[in-house]
Formats: structure tokens, sequence, C-alpha cells
């Protein structure tokens, strides 16, 4: 009499949580996506106008100190706005315009850096000797010198922070594109009849694809403490619009007679957002670069 036997079903493993890898930033994480949803939501979650105030309630104290009210929970500046809605909209100002402009210079870098490295030749120094050019130049001197001459708008500034910054990207994935046009993938693909473009769309690309998601992580600091460096000058985000360096700029005559909030709460946002980008960055390059994934 034969037995039959069934073979026991082997559970599917449980997935890993992302945020119980080794290292993983949360709290920088969770800071980003609130300054995220607060971006996006300030129409909805700000009590004011960021725009408009009255002098009849100027430098209004937070609501934890004398003289301070519920309804401007973290006080008002010199023209009576409230500074917790102008904080909101300022977090959806240098989130629009770090995003973009790290966007932009991230699209024009990669592509300049893979068809450098690719092509070579007179291409490749062609490209290299305006790279060293540019990074010859102080980047924010010359994004001042630049804002200066077209003007301070937002969308001046996404240009203008992209046109500064490419040059990183392009230094970074044109090294990488040099060891890996010698790589067999790639003399296989030249064999199979593949055109330079078809190379370097379909087989560059995706192996340089990581390095750029890392250095675009590290250069949202960079490009934010820049606009807000701008924006203190007065030739970035031109006022009224609820800018974080702007709103440092507008309080820093008040704060040497006590009106400390108009410049710490702003500079404590960048300081936060800065902060949390630079942490996530530094674990996406240990993650993602190969020769530090085992530390």
């Amino acid at each position: 009499m034969s037995v039959t036997t069934h073979p026991t079903a082997v559970p599917a493993p449980a997935p890993i949580a992302f945020w119980r890898l080794k290292g993983f930033p949360l709290i920088p994480v969770l800071i980003l996506l609130l300054i995220a949803l607060v971006a996006i939501f300030a129409d909805v979650l700000a009590p004011y106008d960021p725009e408009i105030g009255s002098l009849a309630r100027r430098f209004r104290p937070p609501a934890w100190q004398e003289g301070g009210s519920m309804a401007h929970l973290l006080g008002t500046d010199h023209v009576g706005r409230d500074v917790l809605s102008r904080l909101m909209y300022g977090a959806r100002v240098s989130m629009i315009v770090g995003l973009a402009a790290v966007l932009f210079a991230g699209v024009l870098g990669t592509f300049l850096g893979i068809v450098s490295g690719y092509l070579g030749g007179w291409v490749d120094q062609v490209i290299m000797r305006l790279t060293d050019t540019w990074l010859a130049l102080p980047g924010l001197t010359f994004a001042i010198f630049l804002a200066a001459i077209v003007g301070p708008s937002e969308l001046n500034i996404i240009f203008i922070l992209g046109g500064v910054y490419w040059t990183r990207y392009a230094r970074v994935i044109r090294s990488e594109v040099l060891s890996l046009k010698e790589r067999e993938f790639v003399n296989l693909a030249i064999v199979a009849g593949c055109s330079r473009r078809a190379i370097m769309w379909h087989h560059i690309l995706p192996n340089v694809i990581n390095s750029a998601v890392v250095l675009a992580t590290l250069m949202l600091g960079i490009v934010i403490v820049t606009e807000a460096a701008l924006s203190f000058l007065g030739v970035g985000v031109p006022p009224p619009r609820p800018a974080w360096g702007l709103m440092l700029a507008d309080g820093k005559k008040g704060l040497m007679v006590g009106y400390w909030w108009l410049t710490v709460l702003p500079g404590l946002c960048i300081m936060l957002m800065v902060l949390s980008a630079n942490l996530l960055g530094d674990w996406l390059r240990v993650k993602l670069d190969p020769q530090l994934r085992q530390l």
C-alpha cells in the first residue's frame, strides 16, 4: 500500500520593509515627506494668505510668548503677515525650485557626460574644457552674476541653478562611461550592429542612472541653500513671494531688537531640509555604490 505524500507549501518570504534596512535615515526621510506634504497642501493648511498682512498685527510674537495668540502660532512679520503661512508656502517655493533645478541640471549633465565619455575625441575635449571652465567659477558667485543679469523670478532661478550645477553630473557620469564602454556587453552590442545612439540610450544610460540619482539627492541641499542665498541677496525669488531666503532677509533687521522668530524659524526650515537631503543622499550612495555596498 503506497502512501501519497503532498509537498508542503513553502511560504513566500515576507517583504523587507525598506525602513528596516541597515542605516536607513528614517527621521530625515520623514522630515522630507512632511515638508513635501506641507508644500503640496499649503493652500489647505495655511491659515492666512502669505502675501497679505495688516499693520495692526505686525511683530506679534509666537503663541507661547507673552503677547502672542493662537491666531498666529508662529507670530507675524514686519507688515503683519502670518509667519506660519509664509513658512508653508515657502516650502512649496523651495521644493519647486530645488527639484526642478536638480532635474534640469541632472538631465543636461547626464546627457553631456554620456556623450562625452562614449564618443571621446574632439567631442570629449570640447565638453570637458567647457566643464572645467564652469567648475573654475565659484558656484554661488556665478549664480548671483547670472541672476543679476536676467532678473529675479522662480523660472529664471531654476534655469540659472541648473546651468550652474550641471557640471557635477557631467564629470561623474563621464568617468563611469569611460569604464562602461570597455565592458563586454557594450562590445557585444557593437558587434550586433547597434548604433551609437542605441548603445548610449539602452546600454549606457541604465548603468549610470543610480549615480545620477544619488548625485541628485546630494545636490538638492546645495541647490536649496543657493536659492535661499539668492533670495536673501534680492536676486532670487522676488517679493512678496514667501521664499525662506527672502524671509531671512526681511527679518534680519529685527533680530537685534528681539524679533528672533523672523530669522530663526525660516533658517531652521532650511537647515532641516538640507540636512535631511544630505543624510538621505549619503545613505543612497552607500547602498547603490557597488564598492561600498558591503560596508
